[in-house]
């Protein structure tokens, strides 16, 4: 399993779902995969800071698993965790590649950073704390696109 901090930004990606949701109705008929995909993880970043467990968790796959070997149950625990030990979450998303090697299968880059409180307002990465590069895989299950996978291969401290 990751460690704490790390699952956190999986969901805060995978770190941007809940304001995707609001726009395509979780519904994979509107828009282009592309678009559908970078929806998902816009809402995963507003759901993350709302910090709303539920609106994270309905957008993982009950297969998912990290590059340790933690599924969704882990995530789940990690999460609420992070939830109580935080009671104000601040994010940067920013989504650098899109790709499908197959039309029911998207591999996202994202960047995701943490603000603290004093730069809750910031849009620049230059403010956050934490800056963590995710490779998220999402799998369209049921008309719906859910993430599967996580890794993380890189982290720095801001």
């Amino acid at each position: 399993m990751l460690p704490q901090g790390r699952w956190f930004f999986l969901t805060v990606i995978a770190g941007a779902w809940l304001h995707a949701t609001a726009m395509l109705g979780g519904c994979v008929q509107s828009g282009t995969p592309e678009a559908q995909v970078r929806a998902v993880i816009a809402a995963g970043e507003q759901a993350a800071e709302a910090r709303d467990l539920s609106g994270l968790l309905e957008h993982v796959s009950a297969t998912f698993i990290d590059e340790h070997g933690g599924g969704r149950d882990d995530l789940k625990q990690v999460l609420r965790g992070y939830f109580v030990t935080h009671q104000s979450i601040a994010l940067l998303t920013r989504i650098d590649s899109v790709e499908f090697p197959y039309r029911d299968l998207a591999r996202v880059r994202v960047t995701v950073g943490t603000l603290d409180r004093e730069a809750a307002g910031a849009t620049a990465f230059e403010y956050a704390t934490d800056i963590n590069e995710i490779v998220l895989e999402l799998k369209l299950e049921d008309d719906e696109w859910k993430v599967v996978r996580a890794a993380w291969p890189s982290t720095r401290r801001g």
